[in-house]
């Protein structure tokens, strides 16, 4: 059975105080009681009674200050006070109210009133706190959903990102080779025009030796001369530069390759190649450091039954997390100090036992004992807020390993550098909870 409902009365007039609890202790309450608002501060916060009835007009703290008092304390915020008071005046009732009353009685008051609005108000309060408890619960049980929901989300957001982001890619590669094509085709023919041009400026200088003021200055401003030989080196570094976009959109599309609801052959190289042209932009020297090296020794591997997509996002993670390793070791290093040491990634592949095996090396930061058994965990990373989701390598992980019933493995030492070691069956072996997904060839 619940205890009776506390309730502190506070008046500094012995009459009042007996009549009030006597009206309240026989209607099953149980009362405490304080002459002065001093005395009422201290009581209530040795023993927080359900509800409070105040005075107003005491020596010392008034009612109105030992109300302030109690709504600015957290711990006395939330009880109930219901003034009783002979001041009658709508200006005392108003300030009562503002002050954060929730109710006001006048002297001399009636008893079954007084009991009323007490029996009321302690229901209010004992509503309040069972909604209060509800909500607590209902809002403890949604940010565990919604906490839930959040993993479930980026890590589904991340993993689909390189589909979308292959979809994209591949696009863009496709409407690249269009004007590339137009670019590459009339090249030849221009080239062919110029020379053209360039015989019959010759015959006219042959068969005219003696040109005219004008046509001699505007020779002269344009350096005929310098423009005959200018000219074809021009065209040549246009016909470079479009090799190199056919190159790189043949990269992309190499990377953006969608997978079939099956592994299928793919040239691992091809995978590594096209993902380090990708992020060739982060490996550029800047003004900070030299150009960070990528050094790359393929074995001789056979095609890899594999899901091509999905293992050229392994790449990217493995590849962009050495870059950033490699860009926090150089923090607090000059130059020239960097130059001295320079940053270096190495990318190696063997044959082992029917597994293709790839190793990405850097010589940056490396990781302490206590980060290494850690790096694949879901969420977990060691990049600030807004840096990194912790979703990468844990990514990373199950497509290897769950979905290629390969092996990644991490070797470090703090100081000296990483290696990720990726092992992925040559014939691919038979996977559970395989997505089934659009086979589109986009090499």
């Amino acid at each position: 059975m619940s205890s009776p409902e506390l309730i502190l009365v506070v008046d500094d007039t012995p009459a009042n105080l007996e009549v009030v609890c006597e009206t309240l202790s026989d209607a099953g309450y149980e009362v405490a009681t304080a002459i002065n608002g001093d005395r009422a501060l201290k009581r209530v916060q040795a023993y927080p009674p359900d509800l409070i009835l105040l005075d107003v007009q005491m020596p010392g703290i008034d009612g109105f200050e030992t109300c302030k008092r109690l709504k600015a304390d957290p711990k006395t915020a939330s009880i109930p006070i219901i003034f009783m008071t002979a001041l009658s005046d709508a200006d005392s009732k108003v300030k009562g109210f503002v002050l954060g009353a929730v109710d006001y009685i006048t002297k001399p008051f009636q008893e079954q009133e007084v009991l009323a609005r007490v029996k009321t108000h302690l229901q209010l309060r004992q509503l309040t706190k069972n909604l209060e408890q509800r909500v607590a619960e209902k809002t403890a049980d949604l940010e565990a959903a919604l906490t839930q929901l959040q993993q479930s989300q980026l890590q589904l957001v991340h993993t689909e990102k390189m589909s979308a982001l292959g979809n994209l890619v591949a696009g863009v590669a496709h409407e690249i080779n269009n004007p590339l094509g137009f670019i590459a085709g009339n090249l030849k023919p221009a080239q062919d025009c110029i020379k053209d041009l360039f015989q019959v400026i010759d015959l006219y200088q042959k068969e005219l030796p003696y040109p005219s003021a004008t046509l001699q200055e505007f020779l002269e401003e344009i350096d005929l001369e310098y423009l005959q030989e200018d000219l074809p080196k021009l065209i040549d570094s246009m016909q470079e530069g479009v090799d190199r976009i056919h190159t790189i959109s043949t990269s992309l599309r190499t990377f953006s390759r969608s997978d079939c609801d099956r592994p299928i052959p793919y040239n691992i190289h091809d995978g590594l190649d096209s993902t380090i042209l990708i992020l060739k932009h982060r490996l550029k020297a800047n003004e900070c450091r030299p150009e960070i090296a990528v050094i790359t020794d393929y074995g001789d591997l056979p095609s890899v039954e594999c899901f091509a997509g999905q293992l050229n996002q392994v790449f990217m993670n493995v590849l962009a997390n050495a870059i950033d390793a490699l860009e926090e070791s150089n923090k607090g290093r000059s130059f020239a100090q960097i130059k001295a040491n320079p940053n270096q990634i190495t990318v190696k592949t063997h044959l082992s036992e029917s597994q293709a095996v790839i190793r990405i090396q850097d010589n940056g930061i490396g990781m302490t004992d206590a980060v290494k058994p850690k790096i694949f965990e879901h969420l977990f990373t060691t990049k600030g807020v807004g840096q990194g989701t912790g979703l990468g390598l844990a990514i990373a992980h199950q497509i290897v390993v769950q979905k290629h019933s390969g092996t990644l493995e991490v070797n470090s030492t703090l100081g000296e550098g990483t290696e990720f070691v990726i092992s992925i069956p040559v014939r691919a072996i038979a996977v559970k909870d395989i997505q089934a997904r659009i086979c589109v060839d986009a090499v």
